[in-house]
Formats: structure tokens, C-alpha cells, sequence
């Protein structure tokens, strides 16, 4: 990957961040140097974490992944993970979900019938009418709302997809969550925002210019956020309904 690729759309990387500690989570579902090099690139201190000790000292947690749910809630589970990521979420620390890592925070996934982080009421639903499966290279991201993970991004720009599946939010709640979205055939959920929680279903690590803007502005968020200003924190449970709070 190329840090200084401007991509199909979005301006020039942004500012250091000032050493904003990440943790971005292995646990066996893709490869993670693209990932890690984009967030240093924006001024990150990055480390990996494949145990609960490795989220010590972290600032925000990022969460990639590729593949389906089962088997990446199963790893997750063995590496002793699911309990501190919920519980780093129901203390209102700053999480960034990228393809798979949003959507496990949905209820579960229709296509394995995995039971996942329920932090979005909802469920990973196969993507409808899509023209070809999967869904792979650029395309739009159409917000629904401003959020500062899109500062300087203008609004319908494109950004690189590899899925099949995609997250379906229900309910009140859900509905509220939705950022942005993107259309193949039917359009679905690329982007979410709840309280402390973003997710997007695109790969910023993969999308130019357009993808080290939004780590960029992940890394300023999460550092706002961590210092206590920003979103309120988002409750854990069946549908987000329970803990957190």
C-alpha cells in the first residue's frame, strides 16, 4: 500500500495525530500490516493485540477483519478477547469497527448464524439485489449525517469494499445508528456511529487519500474522546440493551 496514493477521491493525509496508542486486534481474520502501516502513516503508535493484556495502555481499539462470524467470534472467544472488547465499549472508550470488525457488533450474522457482540440491534444480512457477490472495488459512501470521522471528506466519496454481507440495523435504535451508506443494487449500511462505537464497511486502508483522511480523523476523535469529550458511551447486550450504562 502506498501512503501517498490520493486514490479515487479525498485530499492529502492528514496531520500527525500526536501518538494516539491503537490496538489493533489479531485475531486471525485478515491481514493487518495495511491496516497498521495506514495508522502509523497518520501519526499513531500502534501496537497489536492478540490477548486481553495487550489492550493495556491502549487509547482506542481498532478492530479489522475479513470472513464470517462464526469463526472469528470463535477465535476472539479462545484468545479470551469478546469480554474486555465489551467492556472496553460499555466504559465509553473509542472502538473502530473496518468490514467484519462492524459487523460483529451486530446481534449475529445471517450468514453462519453466529451470535455476535450486540451492540447494534440488527443483523449481518446478505447483501440484496447486488448486480455481483462479492462486492469488490470502489464505490460510493452517501452520509446520511456529518459525523468528524468524515471532516474534509466530501459526501458521496469512493472508498474500496470486499463483502458479501453487510450489517442491517433494526429498530429505533439501529436506525440512528446508520452514517452512511452505499449502494450495490440495494443500498446498505457502509458507515455507523454509536456514542463511542464507529464502524465502517469499507477498507480506509485500502480507499487512497480518502481512507488516511478518516484514520486521520479517527485518530483525533478517538483522542477527544479519551480525554473525555465526544460521544456518550454505547450499551452492551441483546440488541445493545443491556450494560454500559
Amino acid at each position: 500500500m502506498s501512503m501517498t496514493a490520493t486514490g479515487r477521491a479525498g485530499s492529502p493525509g492528514p496531520e500527525p495525530s500526536g501518538g494516539l496508542r491503537v490496538a489493533v486486534v489479531d485475531y486471525g481474520a485478515g491481514n493487518l500490516v495495511s491496516i497498521e502501516q495506514a495508522l502509523t502513516f497518520v501519526g499513531a503508535e500502534v501496537h497489536v493485540a492478540r490477548e486481553p493484556a495487550d489492550l493495556e495502555g491502549a487509547e482506542a481499539v481498532v478492530v479489522p477483519g475479513v470472513g464470517a462470524a462464526g469463526p472469528a467470534m470463535d477465535r476472539l472467544t479462545a484468545a479470551g478477547l469478546v469480554d474486555p472488547l465489551l467492556r472496553w465499549i460499555a466504559l465509553g472508550r473509542p472502538y473502530l469497527g473496518i468490514c467484519l470488525g462492524l459487523q460483529l457488533l451486530f446481534d449475529g450474522s445471517d450468514e453462519d448464524g453466529a451470535a455476535t457482540f450486540g451492540v447494534i440491534p440488527g443483523r449481518t444480512a446478505r447483501l440484496l439485489d447486488a448486480p455481483t457477490l462479492p462486492h469488490i472495488g470502489w464505490n460510493q459512501v452517501e452520509r446520511g449525517r456529518e459525523h468528524a470521522l468524515f471532516a474534509g471528506i466530501a459526501d458521496g466519496a469512493d472508498a474500496y469494499f470486499v463483502h458479501s454481507y453487510a450489517g442491517a440495523p433494526e429498530g429505533v435504535s439501529g436506525e440512528v445508528a446508520i452514517l452512511a451508506e452505499t449502494t450495490h443494487g440495494a443500498r446498505f449500511v457502509s458507515a455507523i456511529d454509536r456514542g463511542n462505537v464507529l464502524g465502517v464497511q469499507f477498507h480506509p486502508e485500502r480507499s487512497g487519500a480518502t481512507g488516511i483522511r478518516l484514520l486521520g480523523n479517527f485518530t483525533r476523535w478517538a483522542r477527544a474522546l479519551a480525554a473525555g469529550a465526544g460521544a456518550e458511551r454505547s450499551p452492551v447486550g441483546a440488541g445493545g440493551t443491556a450494560g454500559g450504562d
